[in-house]
């Protein structure tokens, strides 16, 4: 049984929280205990029906407020599919978490309410997932049973989101009418609209194909320990611990070490002191050469036919996440997997408009929550993929130096000019 994460996005009120807890209740996916603690939650509510948003939203400002705050993780299964999902606050002032969230997800739900349409935090939250390389985006228009599960209000919704999709070339995107409420084709289908003929909410979920589009090629190694024992028993024993992030190692394979530029053979791989000939993504393995290289932790391990890019001077799209201002030539450390080095804001070459688009050049400063192309140039070479070729290792942090706060993510994109 394979593993979806996805994630649900949109504007304050669109109903995130509640399309999630209804896909938790109507799959019968929820714990009698955390049933009977809503329905106690829910009695304190004026009409007195279950609150199914209160599954998700657990802090107490969050229940007060009526609103997400931060990124709710709940996990589900149905026979055909297992899930993670990720609900995402819709208020402006929390995008930060909403890019955090969507990093590792699969699928992009995008609420828009059907009174409203298409607003501002439906365009932000579709070109974060878009730049994060979410792969299949679905268009859930809810709260249909306001709009009287009129047809022709979800066919121009439909509209409106298609040319938003044009301007940021996202091709797979699916379109449903619910609502999440009433539960009307969330998990079962809607006699209310009889016009619509497609999949429920969950139908499609348990059905959608999701391409590993990771070429097994690009075999990718950050190390994160050497291993060194020492010992009478081991005395010459050396391996390298780390995750395969992308692509495939085999014994025998030719391996560059990055950024030295060393090469060697892999003339072992080891799990959980068993011998095997080969690792693939995803697993926690240690390498054995054959050769004695100068290896440590930040390191990347890379088959030698598939290599990344290698620099100093790196253009990145950022994400800025801290109110205290970024500015050029301001210093910090990046990291990208397990390497760190410290770098400055050469330049910022542009930032987004989220309203439309558009580029705003001759910008020397970013606020909390904007959107821009910058130039880094970092003191020690960093290897990296495109962020759009390899989301394993085009991501990347900025951290403060004196905070050790994270105040940035990046989704590199390549070698500066």
């Amino acid at each position: 049984m394979d593993l979806l994460r996805f994630i649900t996005c949109g504007s304050v009120d669109d109903g995130k929280s509640t399309l999630i807890g209804r896909l938790l209740y109507d799959s019968k996916s929820i714990l009698a205990d955390q049933l009977e603690a809503i329905e106690r939650a829910s009695k304190t509510r004026d009409n007195g029906e279950v609150d199914l948003a209160l599954l998700t939203d657990g802090l107490r400002s969050e229940r007060e407020q009526g609103i997400t705050i931060d990124v709710a993780y709940r996990y589900f299964q149905t026979p055909k599919r297992k899930f993670i999902i990720v609900d995402a606050p819709g208020h402006i002032q929390y995008t930060r978490n909403m890019v955090t969230g969507a990093s590792n997800c699969q699928l992009a739900i995008v609420l828009i309410d059907a009174r409203h349409g298409v607003v501002e935090q439906t365009r932000r939250h579709s070109l974060i997932a878009s730049l994060l390389g979410i792969p299949q985006i679905v268009v859930a228009v809810n709260k249909m049973d306001l709009v009287g599960y009129s047809q022709d209000v979800f066919s121009d919704i439909c509209i409106q989101y298609a040319e938003l999709a044009k301007k940021l070339n996202v091709s797979a995107v699916t379109y449903i009418p619910i609502s999440a409420l009433n539960g009307d084709n969330v998990v079962d289908e809607s006699k209310n609209m009889p016009w619509y003929d497609g999949p429920t909410l969950l139908h499609y979920l348990e059905t959608i194909v999701i391409s590993d589009d990771v070429n097994p090629a690009q075999g990718r190694f950050p190390v994160q320990y050497v291993i060194r024992p020492q010992t009478a028993e081991l005395p010459d024993y050396r391996g390298y611990a780390g995750k395969v992030t992308s692509g495939t190692f085999r014994v025998g394979d030719a391996i560059t070490v990055l950024p030295s530029g060393e090469t060697s053979v892999i003339d072992g791989i080891e799990l959980a002191g068993q011998s095997l000939q080969e690792a693939g993504a995803s697993q926690s393995v240690i390498l054995h050469l054959a050769d004695d290289v100068d290896i440590s932790r930040g390191d990347l391990i890379v088959r030698t036919d598939n290599q990344p890019v290698t620099s100093q001077t790196i253009e990145a799209m950022l994400c800025w996440m801290d109110t205290k201002p970024l500015s050029v030539g301001s210093k910090y450390v990046l990291q990208v997997g397990t390497a760190r080095t410290r770098c400055s804001v050469r330049q910022i070459a542009y930032q987004l408009n989220v309203d439309t688009y558009d580029h705003t050049e001759d910008v020397d400063s970013l606020k909390l929550n904007d959107l821009a192309n910058v130039v880094l140039r970092t003191a020690q070479p960093i290897s990296f993929d495109p962020y759009q070729q390899n989301r394993a290792t085009g991501g990347a942090i900025l951290i403060d130096e004196t905070s050790n706060v994270t105040v940035g993510a990046l989704m590199l994109v390549g070698e500066a000019g």
